[in-house]
């Protein structure tokens, strides 16, 4: 199979319809054969039944309905576990995801060699104050901790090859981060691509200005998780011992002075007056307690399941 699509939906009933019919008109103008994993996070709106009678017009739908809302990562991993297309392509189902763009990007993953492929949406029609200029800060933070080079890390429209998809764990609200987690996990030709932005036609955005803060709560944590996940001492080591040897230095500089008052007979002040005692006191209790966190997270670390799991691309 040429392409599986992963689509993930909350509540888009009145677009289902369009999306289906525009989908269906590319891949057959393409002569690519496909599947269309539609993802049903816990609508409320009908999205499911709509499902269910496209299916019946169009077979290479295959559906997922959960019981609840978990949200868009948790609907993604378990499109990329039933995905057994050679390319795996994620978009929304608003319609503001252009299907037209799937074959160019598809020749980039089958022809050029990308692992990745992330759509840039370098025109957008969004309020700029509540979404392009927050999405601007974001994305320039994301470029800069994950030293991946993308315009629009959030963007939905991306396509993968399908060893990328079935290497990673998406989780908690990570979707975004997919290009990071997919780095780390030894998929670095990773590529961009314009694409063009539509206007939202039908119900309203899932997703408020709280987003931005989560993105970048969840940025800080997948850097680290990729960076440090199997040797936190690396990072919490270093720093402790930076902060505890800060904090030797402040107490020897307490004790040169005092030795000289005492040698010169001069008044000095009690050690306990003076402020760089508690500086050097608290730089050495930081310093251990991150020294001991530092070895705590390495007995975990090789306590894990996965602690010698490794992505091994073939063998012979």
């Amino acid at each position: 199979m040429d392409i599986s699509l992963v689509i993930p939906l909350l509540n888009e009933v009145d677009s289902l319809d369009e999306l289906n019919d525009w989908i269906h008109s590319v891949m057959n103008e393409n002569r690519l054969s496909y599947e269309l994993i539609m993802i049903d996070d816990g609508s409320n709106d009908g999205s499911w039944e709509k499902i269910l009678q496209l299916r019946e017009k169009n077979p290479a739908i295959r559906g997922v309905k959960f019981r609840r809302n978990y949200g868009k990562s948790a609907a993604l991993q378990v499109g990329f576990q039933m995905a057994s297309g050679e390319v795996v392509v994620t978009m929304d189902a608003d319609l503001q995801d252009n299907p037209e763009e799937i074959p160019e990007m598809r020749k980039k993953i089958v022809e050029e060699g990308y692992d990745l492929v992330s759509g840039w949406k370098k025109k957008r029609y969004d309020p700029f104050f509540s979404k392009n200029l927050p999405s601007k800060l974001f994305n320039w933070a994301a470029r800069r901790l994950s030293r991946i080079r993308l315009h629009d890390f959030n963007c939905g429209l991306k396509a993968y090859s399908n060893a990328v998809v079935k290497s990673i764990e998406v989780y908690g609200e990570m979707h975004r981060y997919i290009p990071v987690l997919a780095k780390s996990s030894g998929f670095t030709n990773i590529g961009e691509q314009v694409v063009r932005h539509q206007e939202r036609k039908y119900g309203v955005t899932k997703f408020g200005m709280e987003r931005f803060i989560n993105g970048f709560l969840d940025l800080l944590s997948v850097t680290f998780v990729t960076r440090f996940g199997k040797k936190p001492m690396h990072l919490f080591g270093l720093i402790g011992t930076l902060m505890f040897v800060l904090g030797v230095i402040a107490l020897l500089i307490i004790a040169i002075q005092k030795w000289y008052a005492l040698r010169h007979s001069m008044h000095g002040n009690l050690v306990t007056d003076n402020v760089l005692f508690y500086i050097a006191l608290a730089c050495m209790i930081i310093g251990s307690q991150l020294f001991i966190g530092g070895f705590l997270g390495e007995l975990i670390s090789r306590s894990a399941f996965d602690r010698n799991h490794y992505h091994i691309e073939e063998e012979c």
